[in-house]
């Protein structure tokens, strides 16, 4: 062994068959036993024998006295005065140095615990525990211990609980600061900091464990700490310094502080294997087995001898005279002391190293799971159970399991990169639930494990468990026929104590899987919540499944596009019955008076609704509401409804428009949310035949008034720009009449842009939307966002941006007849590439926003008049759109499949003839067809489905078939066919009844 330093000319009692010393101080000991460890603190020594045996020295007066202990010691770490042991069994020992004999005794905290590795401050220590655990004790005086607020000084370990699910590796400590190290290269630094010693960049101490994120992807393997400074090892043998460098001892050619992790230069092409800090100086031992130093040399601590730079890594002036005999195998600092222990050329290429500090046993279900799916005998499963249960109720174990080691991945651990193989996690989980004793023991401890998740977590790797458990979810629902929801629901409970920026994290990490793994991930909680709900109440395990789905939609919307899984994968269909109960909960919710109880309703998660689930509790809240305004009378054969409870529409047909908007202005609007009937022409019955062609015609002649202005190719309109006070109030009466379509759910000829109901909903329009209304300018104005050039150079400004698009695509602009000053405080305010966007976005908000908005308040105002907010807002704006305006999307197979009859059947000669007919229909008498039959011209947004014709012979009462034409009933769909003789007056008479108004005209 080598050693230097402080004490050197005494050997610091060690006693060995020969003493070769340099010139520069460094004293060759040839021992005649192996050193299996070795620490030095403030004024003692203690040397681990590689038979277990240790011995302690103090070296002030080279007191030297053997440790008697039960066990066979492994590693040592040195305080001031405390030394603390751990045994091969995992058993700490503390030992006071100051008091001879020297009494080993175990902290009663850590009796039946087994720990991995120990490290010592100068008055406090840390221990890790073979299953990922840290506890510390000793003086709190700067928050080394982690435990919070400063406390008073502790003898008894604590548990670092901030650190539970992280996947450590090491821990370390220095004068008053302590670190931990996770498997892929997290670094985490407590206590002291007013040299930077904890690397964070500034000099503020820190009472809990904190991320060092200037070493994250560094691939961290080792951390070494001074008094004031630290050192840190990476997996490519690289150094990085920081804290104190007053003596040199970062190693920077500098003797300034460094409050930030940084490489040390000096050392780059000599690859480092190990690193060791002293109280002032730093050792690093090369993959050469030469060993460099540097920092404080005063005591000879450097072996540099007299002439020498201490902030600059300079080698160790060992002896000469060695021959081929023994090479440096491993290095220790402390103190103002320096060791280096040698290795026999067999050794070293046998890859057989000395370091104990940092065989840690990583405890991962890599390779475990292929045992415990195997048979076994009665001790072996005993075995089992007790690796199933420590695996799989550890978060640290899970954490660091599977981790993806190609190309050292998972050192790139952040927060948009999780570090695991969930392939190999998926191939794994699915031995497990294949055996059913296997797959309990594993249930049983991992619901063990999820009420004891920190929900503050410190760093990212201790997020990994929940990935895991997702796949483990769906991995149960792929294989076991019948799962219960009690896993599903527990791990979700867990997810609610995680703070914000946790759930963002997973967020994030959700969303960098592959689509079809996202997709994957929100059946499995789909399908938790399938199970699960049941009609109201609903239990706090539904409400955690629908907030985990929240979660995981809210960090879809948040990433790219083109990333992005379809929102319909989160919907699903939810029964009338359960429905029903949650519209009448969600209406309720204004009567409760307890602040604090919010009960949980689907209406309260609208995207996992699917459309059909939407458009039906809209309906059933509409018919509810509708219910309420009903008036009923006992009458001579029961109650009798009175007429008081409609809203009642006397029109013309002739004056459809006018009549309808002045019967609007005259009623109160209370009126709006009762029963819709209409009446044509003094018609006394009282019916809903009407009410679908009133819709149809009436909004068809509101697009034939000029009431709204149409773009050029006539297909899309929108609100004008400028209108009359008398004329906003028919944008009232447009809004209540849409509101009213909605409400009695009719399809309306509504041909405006997504815009429109976006703003409804409270979504801003953008140049997408732009470009549905005018697709020149859209297109314009994408341009402008595209354009490489200097749009300088076209000297425009804000106020005449359509001069910009002239000059850009040779055609001007005028946005309805006038020139808008965008940005009314700076009117020649240029264009530039900086504020490109700003522009467009700018033109976009005129165009949709500040151009319209009276107007458009008038119409918004109108509608909810009549229509529910709450209930509204359950859809998106392209389904709102689908719902009250159709889509042309047509399936006439499935209408001919959901046809019944009455009175005919399937193989009757008139209804082969029909269908013959139909068949031979042009796809627009097909659209004439639907308008007949149901009022509307567009399917239904939910299809085809939705509509179920009833064919019925039409009764006559006198005359022949042949003589009359088809009716309908729309509000029922029902189609009134006569017995027609032949197929060609059939034709006939079909095609005329479907001439535009025909049916309309017909009193």
């Amino acid at each position: 062994m080598f050693s230097w330093g402080e004490d050197r000319h005494r050997g610091f009692g060690l006693r060995g068959d020969s003493n070769i010393a340099t010139e520069d101080g460094v004293h060759f000991l040839d021992l005649s036993y192996h050193i299996r460890d070795l620490s030095a603190g403030h004024s003692v020594l203690t040397v681990v024998k590689t038979n277990g045996e240790v011995f302690i020295i103090r070296t002030n007066d080279l007191r030297t006295e053997l440790v008697g202990c039960k066990e066979k010691i492994q590693a040592v770490s040195c305080g001031d005065d405390v030394v603390t042991l751990l045994s091969d069994r995992g058993t700490v020992f503390c030992v006071d140095s100051t008091h001879i004999p020297f009494t080993p005794s175990t902290p009663n905290a850590l009796c039946n615990i087994q720990v991995s590795q120990v490290a010592c401050g100068s008055q406090h220590s840390v221990a890790l525990t073979k299953d990922g655990q840290v506890y510390t004790w000793g003086q709190d005086s700067r928050g080394q211990l982690g435990l919070g607020k400063v406390k008073t000084d502790t003898n008894s370990p604590q548990h670092l609980r901030s650190l539970s699910a992280i996947p450590l590796v090491q821990v370390a400590a220095g004068g008053e600061q302590s670190f931990a190290l996770s498997v892929s290269g997290g670094v985490f630094g407590w206590g002291r900091n007013d040299r930077g010693q904890l690397g964070l960049g500034d000099t503020t101490d820190r009472q809990t464990p904190t991320p060092v994120h200037y070493l994250n992807k560094r691939k961290t393997i080792h951390i070494s700490c001074g008094t004031d400074h630290t050192a840190v090892l990476t997996k490519d043998g690289a150094v990085f310094t920081f804290g104190s460098g007053q003596y040199g001892q970062l190693g920077h050619n500098s003797f300034r502080d460094g409050l930030r992790p940084r490489l040390v230069a000096e050392l780059w092409g000599a690859k480092v294997t190990k690193i060791a800090c002293g109280r002032h100086h730093t050792l690093v031992l090369t993959h050469s087995r030469r060993v460099y130093s540097f920092g404080r040399e005063e005591q000879g601590q450097l072996g540099h001898g007299e002439k020498s730079h201490p902030s600059v890594p300079l080698p160790v002036q060992l002896p000469q005279n060695l021959g081929d005999g023994p090479k440096i195998g491993n290095i220790y600092a402390g103190g103002n002391c320096s060791f280096a222990t040698c290795m026999s050329n067999e050794d070293i290429q046998g890859g057989l190293s000395t370091d104990t500090k940092n065989n840690v046993t990583q405890h991962s279900l890599d390779g475990m799971i292929d045992r415990w799916t195997s048979k076994c005998d009665s001790k072996s499963r005993k075995k089992r159970k007790q690796q199933i249960h420590r695996m799989f109720s550890s978060a640290s174990c899970l954490n660091q399991s599977f981790l993806d080691r190609s190309k050292d991945k998972h050192f790139q651990t952040s927060s948009k990169y999780c570090g695991l193989n969930l392939s190999l996690a998926q191939l794994n989980f699915e031995k497990l639930v294949r055996k059913d004793a296997v797959w309990t023991e594993v249930e049983a401890a991992v619901l063990q494990l999820l009420p004891s998740l920190d929900g503050n977590l410190v760093g990212v790797e201790g997020l990994r468990v929940f990935l895991l458990l997702n796949e483990l979810l769906h991995v149960t629902q792929k294989h076991i026929q019948w799962p219960n929801t009690d896993l599903a629901e527990a791990v979700a409970a867990a997810f609610q104590r995680l703070s914000a920026e946790s759930l963002q994290v997973i967020g994030e990490w959700w969303c960098s899987l592959p689509v079809s793994t996202m997709v994957k991930y929100v059946k499995v909680w789909k399908q938790a919540l399938s199970v699960s709900i049941r009609p109201l109440p609903y239990n706090t395990g539904v409400r955690n499944l629908l907030l985990v789905l929240q979660h995981m939609y809210n960090a879809n919307n948040r990433s790219a596009r083109r990333t992005r899984i379809p929102e319909k994968t989160y919907c699903m269909g939810i029964n009338k019955e359960i429905l029903t109960k949650d519209v009448l909960l969600w209406r309720s919710k204004s009567k409760i008076q307890d602040v604090n109880y919010q009960p949980t309703t689907l209406c309260n998660y609208p995207f996992v609704m699917d459309l059909k689930s939407k458009k039906m509790a809209y309906d059933i809240d509409a018919g509810i509401t509708q219910g309420d305004h009903q008036v009923m009378l006992p009458g001579p054969y029961g109650w009798v409804v009175q007429p008081e409870s409609y809203f009642e529409l006397k029109l013309k047909r002739a004056s459809l428009l006018k009549e309808t908007f002045s019967q609007l202005a005259a009623a109160h609007h209370s009126v709006f949310k009762k029963w819709l009937v209409v009446y044509f022409d003094e018609e006394p019955k009282i019916t809903d035949v009407y009410k679908r062609d009133f819709f149809y015609h009436l909004f068809h002649d509101i697009a034939k008034s000029g009431m709204y202005m149409f773009n050029d190719s006539k297909r899309v309109a929108w609100f004008p720009s400028k209108t009359t006070k008398k004329n906003k109030k028919k944008f009232f009466r447009f809004g209540v009449l849409c509101g009213l379509a909605l409400y009695n759910q009719s399809i309306i000829y509504l041909p405006f842009p997504l815009a429109l109901f976006k703003k409804l909903l409270g979504v801003e329009p953008t140049l997408e939307d732009l470009m549905e209304l005018s697709p020149s300018v859209g297109k314009r104005l994408q341009y402008v966002l595209d354009y490489d050039g200097d749009l300088e150079d076209l000297c425009v400004s804000f106020s005449r941006y359509h001069n910009l698009l002239s000059l850009i695509t040779d055609l001007q602009i005028n946005w309805d007849g006038t020139n808008v000053e965008l940005d009314p405080q700076n009117p020649e305010k240029p264009v530039t590439s900086q504020n490109r966007k700003e522009f467009v976005d700018a033109y976009v908000t005129h165009v949709f926003n500040t151009s319209v908005e009276s107007v458009f308040q008038e119409f918004k105002r109108g509608f909810f008049l009549v229509c529910d907010w709450d209930f509204v807002k359950l859809f998106r704006p392209e389904e709102l759109q689908g719902v009250l305006v159709g889509e042309d999307v047509y399936d006439w197979e499935k209408l001919k499949r959901n046809t019944v009859y009455e009175g005919y059947y399937d193989g009757h000669p008139t209804i082969q003839m029909f269908w013959e007919v139909f068949d031979e229909l042009t796809e627009e008498q097909k659209k004439d067809f639907l308008l007949f039959l149901t009022g509307f011209r567009k399917a239904p947004i939910l299809g085809m489905d939705q509509i179920h014709m009833r064919v019925r012979i039409k009764q006559i009462l006198n005359g022949s078939y042949d003589q009359h034409f088809p009716e309908s009933l729309t509000c029922h769909s029902i189609l009134e066919l006569p017995l027609y003789s032949a197929k060609d007056i059939m034709r006939d008479r079909l095609t005329e009844a479907l001439m535009p108004k025909r049916g309309f005209e017909r009193p």
